[in-house]
């Protein structure tokens, strides 16, 4: 996969790091002498581009019409609607991700500008403390789907109704799927009949709906 991405800060670097230990090719855009300065020690010479990621021509001379995804990560919101409006109507680039640093800017980040997937960081953090809060001890692992389902980690409380049941008994949603057990620091891929003992460490795909749900089987058992 060939991606794109306009903004050589912390986002920008990490994300290339990480896509280039998947061996994807990727060149990043970046005009600050001083950041670009601390690329050459963190990456690969030919993954740096020094320019202005909103020049068309530059883009062009960089091969845009090839990439597979463009990312605007850099810290200007109005930069990076013009990247990704370039992206995706000038170049025709098949997947367009944007970086929204103002919260109150999310609403501009649209397909009308080109955008796929806006990643407004501000909204993400404050969902993620606000649903940590709600759900006890239930941790989220990773957001699937724009943040429509979750992979999640919880431990079973010794006074929670599934202890000693059989997956298949507990009546979970078809939303929610069990992927793993931890026990004892072994892992058990579970099925039907594989009962739940207290303190296992489950962990669990679940639609967003479906999250108090399942912390409600798991955590301890509310008084009544």
């Amino acid at each position: 996969m060939f991606v794109i991405i306009v903004g050589g800060g912390k986002v920008g670097s990490y994300l290339a790091s990480l896509l280039l230990e998947g061996e994807h090719k990727v060149r990043v855009i970046e005009n600050r002498l001083e950041v670009v300065e601390k690329l050459r020690n963190e990456l690969p010479n030919e993954a740096i581009i020094v320019g202005d990621g909103s020049d068309p021509n530059l883009l062009e001379d960089i091969g845009i019409r090839e990439a597979n995804v463009v990312a605007a990560v850099t810290g200007e919101d109005d930069a990076n609607l013009v990247i990704t409006t370039l992206a995706r109507f000038e170049f025709a680039v098949s997947r367009v991700i944007a970086r929204v640093n103002n919260p109150k800017n999310v609403w501009m980040f649209t397909a009308e500008m080109g955008v796929d997937v806006a990643l407004n960081q501000a909204d993400i953090f404050a969902r993620l403390i606000a649903e940590e809060m709600s759900l006890g001890d239930m941790m989220t692992l990773l957001k699937l789907r724009k943040g429509e389902f979750s992979i999640v980690e919880e431990k079973v409380h010794p006074e929670s109704k599934a202890v000693g049941k059989a997956i298949r008994d507990l009546n979970l949603p078809i939303e929610c799927n069990l992927v793993a057990v931890l026990r004892k620091g072994q892992l058990i891929i579970p099925h039907g009949d594989t009962v739940l003992n207290p303190s296992d460490e489950v962990l669990a795909v679940v639609h967003q709906s479906k999250l108090s749900h399942l912390a409600a089987v798991l955590g301890r058992t509310s008084d009544t």
